[in-house]
């Protein structure tokens, strides 16, 4: 803090907005969280109210840090102290939807037998920074700040994540690769324990755990970069990982650079804008949100580390003047005050890649004309129905018109204690039937790594298009002996689906489409879709098929529970299912449908 020529580089208009935000929040008082708060996730189910206060402490926290950096007189120091205190007196740094299910926990932390999530990890890395910058000022005042807090990061998180085996650090039981939490935990980790740890012994032990836990994350990922827990995840996935090696060759004076002329590395980053479908929609298969919002700072450095001008341009396309608020991964935050210069001056700039095809994650992008959002966009994907934050999903695609939704995946809805438990599949937008998937003999896709995509094939061109076999995705009961699945983009004409089935028995069939606009039949062999322009324009679409051989309905789903509130958010309560119902099931049959615009 005391190098005011360096803090001298960083964004001064920034920095005065941490100032503003963090006055709004001088007389904040620091609130203690109730045990019944954390008691209501088993009660209710309810996640949200007990992360609403815990995290904002800690976004006040970081704002004042920052407010104080920028001003340097002291006035936000009694504050900080008290949001310092008052988190360190927190029974649980984490969340209740995160602690062990069963009777030793029932809702509260046992604070005997510490172990370290997501929100944890994020705690220490606030403490490490207030102590980094404003260790002085806190001795000025008594030495016992300071030493609280290394106490209490390293009770909490360094010696139980050096002493105690967390899942997030390697595979699960059945095999899954880590997902992001190991490389998120992993980037707080080091930031709290290169910054609190003064005995290097222990700070290189420390770094070599993390090296091989990142590994764990690493080794397994396909070389196409595709993140199967989707765009809206990435940020705190493929993102963290890049967190890591950037921390890392900041702490080493570069020893890591060699990471960024890694292949994989780089298709890690380029994903991010792979994935999109516009400035606003991103590709949402499983729990992914359809509407991320993008870290356009952190997108554009590590575009600059990994030398792709079309990242760092889709970085620069998301900026957005400076709001004085923080949140997590903080240390975003202070990378981004010193690159300002040259991120504004970037040419902001979607690359929408014509053609995209992840052949490890088995997802198809296609649109209709390069570097714009005109026309169709199609997406499909394969895989299998064990993916992290995954859904019953195998053979699903979704259709965009100029940008904005056709056919869609609904995702996923508000987290409640269902939404990572064994009764996930009860929750009706993660099962097939309420995908862009038929139903068979009344079943419907299950999961598990067995229940996949096979024969996955694509093929480019002027109309590109991806078959599979979703057979193994359904069970025995389905009596599936195969289902070839085809979709096509016609370009600067229409998508065409075409289902190739052969059945066992033949009781029942229904093919689902989700829609978040009203759909109707107006004559038979035509469903017309009520599509809305980004202005609000009407226009219509139509599917078509074999009114000879299905007869169609149209449902509006009801969004009444705590989940679907989540839903209401993404789309709006508008989200519609058309079943189109097999008239006479055989078991072997064509089923085709044209999306078209009317």
């Amino acid at each position: 803090l005391n190098e005011r020529s360096e803090w001298e580089k960083a964004d001064p208009k920034i920095m005065e907005t941490y100032v503003r935000a963090a006055e709004s929040e001088l007389n904040y008082d620091w609130p203690t969280i109730p045990a019944t708060l954390s008691l209501l996730y088993v009660r209710s189910g309810n996640r949200s109210q007990y992360e609403a206060v815990s995290f904002k402490k800690r976004r006040v926290l970081g704002t004042m840090i920052l407010a104080e950096i920028a001003e340097n007189k002291g006035r936000f120091i009694d504050p900080i102290i008290n949001g310092i205190w008052s988190i360190c007196e927190e029974s649980w740094w984490g969340v209740p939807a995160h602690l062990p299910t069963g009777k030793d926990y029932s809702g509260l932390m046992d604070v005997t037998e510490p172990f370290v999530d997501l929100f944890a990890a994020e705690t220490g890395t606030f403490l490490a920074w207030a102590d980094y910058f404003l260790g002085d000022k806190f001795d000025a005042v008594s030495p016992q700040i300071r030493k609280r807090i290394y106490n209490e990061v390293n009770n909490r998180l360094m010696q139980p994540l050096m002493n105690k085996y967390h899942g997030w650090m390697g595979k699960t039981a059945a095999g899954r690769a880590p997902n992001n939490w190991n490389p998120w935990i992993c980037s707080n980790w080091l930031n709290f324990m290169l910054l609190l740890e003064r005995d290097d012994a222990k700070r290189a032990e420390m770094t070599a755990k993390v090296l091989k836990v990142l590994d764990e994350f690493l080794n397994p990922y396909p070389q196409d970069g595709g993140c199967d827990e989707g765009p809206g995840y990435w940020g705190a996935a493929g993102a963290s990982l890049y967190d890591n090696i950037a921390f890392l060759n900041l702490a080493s004076k570069g020893a890591f650079q060699y990471v960024y002329n890694d292949e994989r590395f780089k298709n890690m980053g380029r994903y991010i804008y792979r994935a999109q479908i516009s400035e606003t929609y991103f590709l949402n298969f499983a729990d992914a949100a359809p509407r991320p919002g993008m870290d356009g700072e952190m997108i554009y450095r590590y575009g600059k580390d990994i030398r792709d001008q079309d990242m760092m341009n889709f970085g620069a396309s998301y900026r957005r003047p400076a709001s004085g608020s923080v949140g997590f991964q903080y240390f975003r935050k202070l990378f981004s005050l010193f690159i300002q210069d040259e991120y504004q001056k970037t040419l902001q700039k979607f690359p929408l890649p014509k053609d995209v095809w992840l052949p490890d994650l088995q997802v198809i992008c296609a649109r209709d004309k390069q570097g714009e959002t005109a026309g169709f966009y199609l997406a499909a994907k394969g895989g299998n129905n064990d993916e992290s934050h995954n859904h019953n999903d195998i053979g699903n695609f979704v259709v965009f018109y100029d940008g904005q939704p056709l056919l869609i995946d609904v995702g996923s809805g508000k987290y409640t204690a269902r939404t990572f438990s064994p009764k996930r599949y009860e929750i009706w937008f993660n099962c097939s039937d309420y995908h862009n998937l038929p139903t068979v003999n009344g079943e419907t896709q299950k999961p598990g790594v067995s229940f996949k995509a096979t024969n996955v094939t694509y093929h480019p061109g002027k109309s590109p298009s991806f078959s599979l076999d979703i057979a193994k995705a359904y069970p025995p009961e389905a009596a599936i002996n195969s289902w070839k699945r085809t979709v096509t983009l016609n370009r600067d004409k229409n998508v065409t689906l075409k289902d190739v089935a052969d059945l066992q028995t033949a009781n029942s069939v229904t093919q689902h489409f989700m829609t978040c606009y009203p759909a109707e039949i107006l004559k038979p062999g035509e469903l017309t879709i009520h599509y809305e322009t980004k202005e609000g324009n009407a226009m219509d679409f139509i599917i078509t098929y074999n009114p000879k051989q299905m007869e169609a309905e149209v449902e509006k789903i009801k969004l009444e529970t705590e989940e679907d509130q989540g839903v209401l958010g993404n789309w709006g309560d508008r989200i519609h299912r058309v079943n189109f119902k097999v008239i006479t099931p055989k078991k072997k049959d064509n089923y085709t449908f044209v999306i078209r615009k009317k």
